[in-house]
């Protein structure tokens, strides 16, 4: 194979792309919601199945992804996550129902799960011995995923104004298939000493994740009361603490629970599972709001979501700049709080609320969120050493993917129902994730120590 320069800009744009299809298709379908709906006649649980089918496989599989990763090498993991996306991403557009939909887009989130811990621990294993490059390395890798993330109801919007929502999922082939080609030229990364995979242990983590998602997407239609709602739940977090006492005996855990000794590591976790879980669900809610609410068309609603990639562009560039000369706590802080200022703004969302009003959360959103994500990353990997990275890499995007997965469920059940619930659901969450977002930022204050680089 005739050698290629694989120098900083090449790593990272090759890596990148990976986060790109992966976060794309996080939004992207949002936008789409109601034509996927009429399409198939669809209710809001089917819908909610379908943005969320993508989510619980992306989180119930990264766990061991990551281990993967470190055990038979990014590379060869990272190629065959992007190869699986892109097949699962063609059967996405041709799908002929419901089920299938939902099917294929589970198989994307597998894809997902394989490349995202394994493109990242490609970065911190280049650049390992250089901590600032691989800061700046990680907010780019940050900035083109949270820029593919909002950008995606805008060119969803686009898409399904020059033909129908099946090609939102084919525009993934392209990028896909470049990123095959290109990653023949990265570097192996390291592997660490052999070891076995906890099967069982992944087993009973899907259990739980995926009951608990189902119980909530269920709840509005079949009530609280329903022994399959309160049932579900109560069996998910029995579930959930079989995992936890499994990986405390297993003797290949999928979630190395010793990495939850670091109390750096336990802030990161919990921080991005706060904006995953609030962003997702309210990007969800909104796509609702503008369509059945204002009554956007779904080119319009798509092009309302614009100011979202300007602020995540803005902010990740910024943070970059922050975490050089004031390190990651100043940036986390700094977007905790705007971000809270951004949700205080939806408190203007009613139902003849003018568009210019929106510019202020659908800014302020993604600023704050822009600006902390990069830093939380690159203090996430400074947590570990460079052949454990892309199990930490794996445990940080697992926890937020479930988050992002809970709050599409949450909040699209608090929003069911018609015009005035959508309204009233983004009050309340509005009001509550914001007031969390600040006790947040307190936490951080409080306990959040400047990272050694390892």
């Amino acid at each position: 194979m005739k050698k290629i320069k694989t120098g900083f800009w090449f790593v990272v744009f090759t890596t990148s792309l990976a986060f790109v299809v992966s976060q794309l298709d996080v939004s992207i379908v949002n936008v789409a919601v109601p034509q996927i709906g009429k399409a198939f006649s669809a209710d809001i649980s089917t819908l909610q199945w379908i943005v969320d089918a993508y989510t619980i496989a992306f989180a119930v599989l990264m766990l061991s992804a990551g281990g993967m990763s470190d055990l038979l090498g990014s590379k060869r993991l990272f190629q065959l996550g992007i190869l699986i996306f892109g097949l699962a991403s063609v059967g996405c557009g041709l799908a002929w129902s419901p089920a299938a939909l939902i099917g294929f887009r589970a198989l994307q989130g597998f894809g997902s799960a394989t490349m995202i811990p394994s493109s990242l621990s490609i970065l911190n294993n280049t650049f390992a011995h250089e901590p600032k490059m691989r800061a700046r390395a990680v907010a780019y890798w940050t900035a083109a995923g949270a820029i593919s993330i909002a950008a995606g109801p805008v060119l969803g919007g686009l898409l399904l104004n020059l033909s129908s929502w099946r090609l939102i999922f084919l525009v993934n082939i392209p990028i896909c298939l470049l990123a095959i080609i290109l990653s023949a030229y990265l570097k192996d990364s390291q592997k660490s000493a052999a070891r076995g995979f906890d099967i069982p242990g992944q087993f009973v983590w899907m259990l739980s994740l995926t009951i608990f998602i189902a119980a909530v997407i269920e709840w509005h239609h079949l009530g609280p009361h329903s022994p399959y709602i309160y049932g579900g739940i109560l069996f998910s977090l029995v579930m959930l603490g079989l995992f936890i006492w499994r990986e405390k005996v297993a003797a290949a855990p999928i979630l190395p629970l010793d990495l939850f000794q670091s109390k750096n590591f336990n802030v990161f976790i919990g921080l991005g599972m706060a904006f995953n879980g609030t962003y997702y669900g309210m990007v969800f809610v909104l796509s609702l709001y503008l369509q059945q609410v204002l009554h956007y068309s779904a080119f319009a609603a798509g092009m309302a979501f614009l100011p979202l990639t300007g602020g995540f562009l803005i902010a990740n560039l910024t943070s970059s700049f922050l975490m050089e000369r004031y390190g990651i706590r100043v940036p986390i802080i700094t977007g905790l709080i705007v971000f809270a200022i951004g949700l205080t703004c939806l408190l203007l969302a009613k139902n003849d609320t003018p568009y210019w009003q929106l510019l202020f959360p659908f800014f302020g959103l993604p600023l704050g969120m822009g600006v902390a994500v990069p830093a939380m990353t690159t203090g996430t990997l400074a947590t570990v050493t460079a052949n454990r990275s892309g199990i930490a890499s794996a445990v940080l995007n697992t926890t937020r993917q479930a988050a992002g997965a809970v709050g599409v469920a949450v909040f699209g059940t608090m929003a069911g129902g018609g015009s005035d619930h959508i309204v009233t659901a983004i009050t309340e969450i509005a009001i509550i994730a914001a007031a969390f977002m600040i006790f947040y930022a307190l936490v951080v204050f409080k306990f959040l120590k400047e990272p050694v680089n390892k």
